[in-house]
């Protein structure tokens, strides 16, 4: 059955990193998804995420407001910059941050998972930030 979930109706007690706020509005939980969570997620102006990865899941970030850089690798060794149109694809287990370049208005993002729930696991900075 097609589901339609208003903002109001949005699950703000998803799993969240410090730094970001995130909203499921597709989930096992509001739609019945069985493969599939999708979300907003908002950086505050110059914020920036603790370091996290989403497990066994796949991720894809397509940036609607606002301009990221996001780092990853076992060292936080990569890094680029992402603004408005650009699509990020995160592989499982892959440790990453994203980082608000904006220090006056908060960017905006779209989230997809390849698991019905949003998996989060925060990690320790691995370079002593």
């Amino acid at each position: 059955m097609v589901k339609i979930i208003r903002p109001a109706e949005r699950e703000t007690g998803t799993a969240q990193t410090s730094g970001m706020h995130r909203e499921a509005g597709v989930s096992g939980e509001l739609t019945g998804s069985k493969g599939l969570w999708m979300g907003v997620g908002h950086n505050e102006p110059g914020g920036s995420s603790d370091v996290h990865h989403h497990g066994e899941s796949e991720s894809g970030i397509f940036v609607l407001e606002g301009h990221l850089r996001f780092r990853w690798g076992d060292t936080l060794e990569h890094v680029t910059d992402a603004g408005p149109g650009d699509f990020i694809f995160v592989p499982p287990y892959e440790i990453h941050a994203e980082e608000n370049l904006d220090s006056s208005n908060e960017a905006v993002f779209l989230l997809a998972r390849t698991t019905m729930e949003a998996i989060v696991v925060n990690v320790p900075d691995p370079r002593g930030i």
